[in-house]
Parts: C-alpha cells; structure tokens; sequence
C-alpha cells in the first residue's frame, strides 16, 4: 500500500464537517451521522490510491458517504426519524439568516421533503456543490438533480408560507432556498 499523501490527509481532515452536515441531514440523528462519517473516513482511507489526485476529493467523499449511507438503510431498513428534537438541538451550526424563519421550522419543513429531494436541496444549498457534482455524488442526471431542487425550493415555500424573500431576509441562505440571484 502507497503511502497517503499530505495533502490527501490535509483535504480529507478540511472535509470532515461537511461530510458530517450531510450525514446528519442524511441520518436525522447526530450519533448515526458520526458513525457513517467515520465508515466514509476509514473507507476513503483505505481506498486513497484510487482516488486521482487533481479531482474534487469533496465529491468523491461524499460519493463514499452517501453509498455507504444506502448500503446501512437496506440492512436495517428504516428506522424512526429525529421525532424527540434531539438532532435538531445538537446541530451546531445556527443559519445566518436576519429573517424570522427559526431553525427548528425549516428543519422540520426539510424532514417533510421526499429524501431524494432533501438530499438534492442539501447538496446543492447548504453543500455548495454544483449541479453536475450532485448529480455524480447522486448518480443520476444533471436534469433530475437540477428538478429535484426545484421542486424541493418549491414544497419548502409551501410548507414555510413563504411567499418572498421579504418574509425572511434577502441573505445569501434565503436566496438559495428561494432560487433567486438576490445574494
């Protein structure tokens, strides 16, 4: 086995609290996500070599996380979702966003979305990939990743009553949920 490279170890350790907010979005429980982060980690370690060097190690990781993520569910097939709040309380991470939108509502809001959805929203608002990149983690079309966002930006305006950005801020967040250029 090669050795790991510094800059693969230096990428890997950078991408660790991104992996673990989609892994919780994933989950819906915080213990669950540390669990499917640490299999993604000891998986892409293990693996290192296949990884090309010069490509999105974030895509690839994610890629990791989210099949490992599908290879858990059909073991144990689904299991109660977060209905105590208990995930809810322990993210860390509170939205900047100047509005009245709580985050308590919009998670419950994004829990109310079919998974492959959420997973759509999430990848591409709060991730930061870009189309294409979902698309690959996702392994689907750019069209259908592209479709899923709207038609979860769409359902979380409903299920939120918003009707604009004047109703919650027109910050960089709330232009990524709304879809417009706005930030």
């Amino acid at each position: 086995m090669a050795a790991v490279s510094q800059s693969f170890k230096t990428d890997l350790l950078a991408s660790i609290p991104s992996l673990r907010a989609f892994a919780v979005s994933l989950t819906q429980n915080a213990d669950k996500a540390d669990d499917l982060v640490q299999e993604t980690l000891v998986k892409a370690w293990d693996k290192h070599e296949s990884f090309e060097p010069g490509t999105n190690l974030k895509a690839w990781l994610f890629t990791i996380l989210r099949n490992e993520f599908y290879s858990q569910m059909r073991k144990r097939g689904r299991e109660v979702q977060d209905s105590d709040g208990i995930m809810t309380a322990r993210l860390a991470v509170h939205p900047a966003q100047h509005g009245q939108l709580d985050l308590k509502d919009f998670r419950g809001a994004l829990e109310q979305l079919p998974e492959d959805q959420r997973e759509a929203i999430i990848l591409i608002g709060a991730s930061g990939f870009s189309y294409e990149e979902a698309a690959e983690i996702c392994g689907c079309a750019v069209g259908t990743i592209k479709s899923r966002v709207s038609r979860a930006r769409t359902r979380l305006q409903e299920i939120l009553k918003i009707s604009g950005e004047d109703e919650f801020g027109p910050d960089a967040i709330s232009a990524q949920v709304t879809g417009s250029n706005a930030a």
